[in-house]
Formats: structure tokens, C-alpha cells, sequence
């Protein structure tokens, strides 16, 4: 019997295809395992017409970054109905939450593209300073001063509580609200230090 014919997908549903199987081996492996041959393998194509929607590598890590960054920063958006402090709390636990069921995805954008291509890094460098001016203006809200020390701070913070959820959720299965509560003591030593700066 013969088999079905494929259904001919757009290219705008192709791409889309190559990135979805892009963000779903981040699941278990770094992006810097992510070869073309594989990519090519797990969605039944040749390498060329990989490559003629990417161009190269790079253009396909950078795809794959971009929407695996978009997803957490969409699923973790804070709500303007709350109140900054209640925002902060719900935002927090929300990013734990997507941590803890995306926690492969998580650590290839926090780890995995330490040391990879420079574009790759900026990708999610913006998702670094998108975190730290919400929590800016949650905290101007709260007529918090010094905002050049709060920018600073708040962007250093950020980055330790990368590895702090990858520690306490991903590694040590800590249950959210305890690992909010402690990122919440932080951020509050962080809030205080950047009042008393002089600069």
C-alpha cells in the first residue's frame, strides 16, 4: 500500500519547523551540539535547504536562541494589574516555574552560550537587560533612588539569579516559593546597596 504523500509546508511553516526541532534538542543537549547534519536528520531534510533558509550555523543558533529567550520572556512577562512588590513575587514565581519545566532550554541559553558566537550571547543579553529594567520600574514605583546604581545592580542580579534557579530548582529540586523567598532577601540586599552608593 503506498504511503500518503507529505504535505508541502510553506516556507515561513518550514523555518518554523527547523526552529521548533532547534529549541526541542535544547531540551537535552547544549546548542553547541547542535550540528547542521542533526538538525537536518530530526526533520527528515538535506543540509542544503537548511541552508538555504539559514545561511549558515550561526544563522540557525541565533534562530533557535532568539525564540527559545522569547518564549521565557513572554511566559514570564510581569502583570501591570499587581502592585510592583506582588508583581515581582509573581514574576519570579513564574520564572522558577518555567525553569523547573524547561530546565534544558533554561541552561543552554544560561550556560550553553557562554563562549559561543558573539550575536548568539547578545541574543540573550537582551533578555538580561529587558529583566533588569522591569525590575527598575517596579522598584522606581516604589520610589526606590539612585537609578544609575539600580541599573547596575539590578543587571548583576539578574545574572546570579540565572545560576541561582539553575542550583536551587534545576539541580537541588528546592520548591519555588522557598528559592522566591531567598531571591527575594537578595534582591532587597541589592535594593539597599544601590541607596547607599555613591556614584
Amino acid at each position: 500500500m503506498p504511503s500518503e504523500p507529505r504535505s508541502r509546508l510553506s516556507p515561513e511553516e518550514r523555518r518554523a519547523q527547523l526552529i521548533a526541532i532547534g529549541v526541542q534538542f535544547l531540551v537535552d543537549h547544549p546548542l553547541d551540539e547542535l550540528t547542521i547534519d542533526e538538525l537536518a536528520a530530526r526533520a527528515g531534510v538535506s543540509k542544503a535547504l537548511i541552508f538555504h533558509y539559514f545561511d549558515s550555523r550561526q544563522g540557525v543558533e541565533r534562530a533557535i536562541v532568539t525564540t527559545a529567550r522569547d518564549s521565557l520572556l513572554v511566559a514570564t512577562e510581569p502583570r501591570a494589574d499587581l502592585p510592583p512588590r506582588e508583581r515581582i513575587h509573581d514574576t519570579l514565581l513564574r520564572i522558577a516555574g518555567f525553569v523547573r519545566d524547561h530546565s534544558g532550554t533554561f541552561s543552554s541559553l544560561v550556560r550553553g552560550v557562554a563562549s559561543g558566537d558573539p550575536a548568539v550571547r547578545a541574543i540573550v543579553d537582551q533578555s538580561r537587560d529587558l529583566n533588569a529594567q522591569r525590575l527598575l520600574e517596579a522598584f522606581q514605583e516604589l520610589g526606590a533612588p539612585n537609578e544609575l546604581a539600580l541599573r547596575v545592580a539590578f543587571r548583576a542580579w539578574v545574572s546570579f539569579t540565572e545560576e541561582a534557579l539553575l542550583e536551587l530548582v534545576v539541580d537541588r529540586r528546592i520548591d519555588d516559593e522557598t528559592v522566591v523567598d531567598f531571591l527575594e532577601k537578595t534582591l532587597d540586599g541589592v535594593v539597599a546597596a544601590a541607596a547607599g552608593a555613591r556614584f
